[in-house]
């Protein structure tokens, strides 16, 4: 899959991420699907950012960090699973009004999630993925995944 973001001038249009500026808090996120092609989503907790919004999984990636690193922190911090693979970053998207720029990266892993610091951790179909109320970057990147496979 390519790297892609949404072109806001243009609806429906996708093109490549720009490069980060310097006063971007880099933030990663895991997708990551199982082999019948479900997602894996998380629901954030209520009183915290986005509170009750379904999103991909991951967090703000530390100085010094490779993403794959970030995702491997994050994920087994906030999901008791280990990372065994990481891509490229597929979609970035800044967090409306916020100082974050999320990455989106593919990735797989082993162990059976659970939801150590979300409300709920959920495994949904790839066709319910935009049904759902979720953080305005991860709504961004499930869009384009939407328009990407139709």
């Amino acid at each position: 899959m390519e790297r892609l973001r949404p072109d806001d001038s243009v609806p429906g249009k996708i093109v490549p991420p720009d490069p980060v500026p310097p006063d971007t808090v880099p933030v990663v996120a895991a997708v990551i699907r199982r082999k019948d092609g479900a997602v894996l989503l998380a629901r954030r907790p209520e009183g915290k950012r986005h509170g009750g919004l379904w999103e991909f999984p991951g967090g703000k990636v530390l100085e010094g960090e490779s993403y794959r690193e970030a995702l491997r922190r994050e994920l087994s911090e906030e999901l008791s699973v280990e990372v065994t693979e990481a891509g490229e970053a597929l979609f970035s998207a800044r967090d409306p009004g916020l100082e974050y720029l999320i990455h989106f990266v593919g990735a797989e892993i082993r162990g059976e999630p659970v939801g150590r610091e979300h409300a709920e951790v959920r495994w949904i179909p790839r066709h319910e993925l935009l049904s759902l109320p979720m953080a305005p970057a991860d709504q961004a990147f499930a869009a384009a995944l939407a328009m990407l496979e139709s």
